[in-house]
């Protein structure tokens, strides 16, 4: 008897549950620096979106008279990444709003875990960008004296009602904000570091590599992904860097925004991205591609996302262009040839 199953396929004496423990251990230095960064809003946002993502779970497994499926861990995963795509000050109601939507559509409404044809996280992250557009992107700088002893004002927000606005001297911009609206371009140091405006897991470009290379190395992760996308994105800016000066450059463009976060933990997500080895690389510039056209030429500073889900959505036709060929078949000749 053949028994066949859905992705993500394993093979070895590791099981599901392993494997995600230690993307959470690579999570947690970004979870850390976060809450370092941002204070007490953004470890209270973290946790209200994680257990609102394993109570949605668990709410679904009982309604559903499913076995439980919250030992495997991507509830929480779901919850962190989520969380760490969210402004440090998004009001908390929302972010339990998002917990809600990323595992009731984008999990449990394809069929639980294997079965979604979307990155969950980012569909939540989506649906409350859609929802709540004025908190999404209302941003507070790092680094305040009083992160660790008080909320940012809008964190408390009482739901349905108009976020708290921060001191306008405290507002801040994310630094693709600055450079697309205002041609002011963040120092890349910063960038590099983590000291600027952002998500919650977006700032600090170089410790969000080194936590998705420590995935990588241990073999929980794949490279070709990651490494498509951040070799697409070099190029495909570097072409517009070239031909005009005033475009971002390709470093500005790999360290700002999302991207990495999106390459590394996103987009390799096992179950809503390719399987085969070409398609991996097609699946990454299709997402480099999407996010600089959006970033240069779309009204949103920001793309990955977007970029993102569209790839999703488009795994099964860069399957089929991308199939590698049977063992042992032989190329069908064309009509007319050799007549």
């Amino acid at each position: 008897m053949i028994e066949l199953r859905t992705s993500p396929h394993m093979k070895g004496a590791l099981s599901l549950p392993q494997i995600m423990r230690h993307v959470i251990y690579a999570l947690l230095p970004i979870c850390v620096f976060s809450i370092y960064q941002f204070g007490i809003s953004a470890l209270v946002l973290m946790t209200v979106v994680t257990l609102s993502c394993v109570l949605t779970e668990a709410l679904f497994n009982y309604l559903s008279n499913k076995k439980n499926s919250l030992n495997d861990y991507t509830a929480i995963i779901t919850g962190i990444l989520l969380a760490l795509t969210l402004p440090p000050g998004f009001p908390l109601w929302m972010g339990a709003v998002a917990g809600f939507v990323a595992i009731s559509m984008g999990k449990t409404l394809f069929g639980g875990m294997g079965f979604n044809l979307f990155n969950p996280a980012l569909l939540g992250r989506a649906f409350v960008q859609a929802a709540f557009p004025v908190a999404i992107t209302s941003w507070t700088p790092g680094g305040m004296a009083d992160r660790f002893t008080q909320f940012i004002p809008s964190s408390l927000t009482i739901p349905f009602t108009a976020p708290t606005n921060t001191v306008d001297s405290f507002s801040g911009a994310t630094p693709l904000a600055l450079q697309k609206f205002e041609a002011t371009t963040t120092p890349n140091s910063d960038l590099i570091l983590g000291f600027s405006s952002g998500s919650l897991g977006e700032t600090s470009s170089l410790l969000i590599l080194l936590c998705g290379a420590y995935l990588i190395i241990r073999g929980f992760m794949g490279w070709r992904i990651p490494l498509s996308i951040i070799v697409s994105t070099i190029l495909i800016s570097g072409i517009f860097y070239l031909m005009d000066n005033t475009y971002p450059s390709p470093l500005f463009m790999l360290t700002s925004g999302g991207l990495m976060l999106g390459a590394l933990f996103m987009a390799t997500d096992p179950v809503s991205a390719p399987v085969t080895p070409m398609g991996m690389w097609l699946f990454g510039f299709l997402i480099a591609a999407m996010t600089i056209v959006i970033r240069l030429f779309g009204g949103l500073p920001e793309g990955i996302m977007y970029a993102i889900l569209f790839a999703n959505a488009s795994v099964p036709l860069i399957e089929a262009i991308a199939q590698p060929r049977k063992f042992g078949q032989v190329a069908t000749k064309k009509s007319g040839e050799n007549k």
